[in-house]
């Protein structure tokens, strides 16, 4: 397979480009930069520095990857973007290379990212999530696998958003989103178990109904955080997904929504 450069496109000598790339119009390769095999990068598209795409990763027109980090603390480490095969990135997105904190800004695999959507240093982004137009999320984020953002949301700094969570549009995520449920709002608001994103997944039926009892437990009942937990680990089925469910409450830094 071929690799088509542009002409108008400029690469970097140190970059390494895979078999059957494409590198588009007025495109820029960067120092650093390993594009995977079957990439596409498109028009006036920018991988600055230090990025790592996986095979079959899209990019979409004037996005731009690895740019330096919006952190003042940052004095020019050497830091990484890192994006997972398959993963479409539309048109003017940013992701920004990490600080010393992790080294790695990292999008895993199979994920859409839709447009205008911009992801900070240190941001990690699971597999197979999706992030809707125009959402924004602040440095070290941490989004998990199968999650879901709807469009224009503003996630704060150090937020956690669990797997199979469900986001709504135009909201402000200013605590953790614990795993399997859906939130939206400003103030942020849970709305009960993501039922229906989860069937489609093809979770059992078991698995919902067991998550929606250790749901009521923590967020409709008139039990304490440590009460409610004494209860779900003592009546509840031990499923993994109900552990990762606690776990997630039990640990987190920024607080959950009510």
């Amino acid at each position: 397979m071929t690799t088509t450069i542009h002409p108008t496109a400029i690469v970097d000598p140190s970059a390494e480009l895979g078999h059957g790339s494409e590198i588009g119009p007025w495109a820029l390769v960067g120092p650093g930069v390993t594009v995977g095999d079957r990439c596409r990068i498109g028009p006036r598209a920018r991988l600055q520095r230090n990025v790592n795409l996986a095979a079959d990763v899209s990019v979409g027109d004037g996005s731009i990857l690895g740019g330096d980090p919006q952190d003042l603390k940052f004095r020019g480490e050497e830091t990484w973007v890192e994006i997972g095969e398959g993963t479409i990135i539309r048109e003017y997105s940013t992701i920004n290379r990490a600080t010393s904190a992790t080294y790695r800004t990292v999008v895993g695999a199979r994920c859409f990212i839709m447009t205008y959507v911009h992801l900070a240093h240190d941001c990690h982004v699971g597999d197979d999530v999706t992030i809707a137009n125009g959402t924004q999320c602040a440095g070290h984020v941490t989004i998990h696998d199968r999650a879901v953002l709807s469009g224009l949301n503003a996630i704060h700094q150090f937020v956690t958003i669990g797997t199979y969570a469900f986001v709504g549009g135009g909201s402000r995520v200013n605590q953790d989103i614990p795993p399997y449920v859906k939130a939206v709002g400003n103030p942020m608001e849970l709305y009960g178990l993501n039922s229906i994103g989860l069937q489609r997944a093809g979770f059992s039926g078991e698995t919902i109904s067991a998550l929606k009892r250790v749901y009521r437990l923590f967020f409709n009942s008139d039990l304490n955080l440590s009460q409610a937990l004494e209860r779900a680990r003592g009546d509840l089925p031990p499923l993994p997904e109900v552990e990762r469910f606690i776990d997630f409450v039990e640990s987190s830094e920024r607080g959950v929504p009510a």
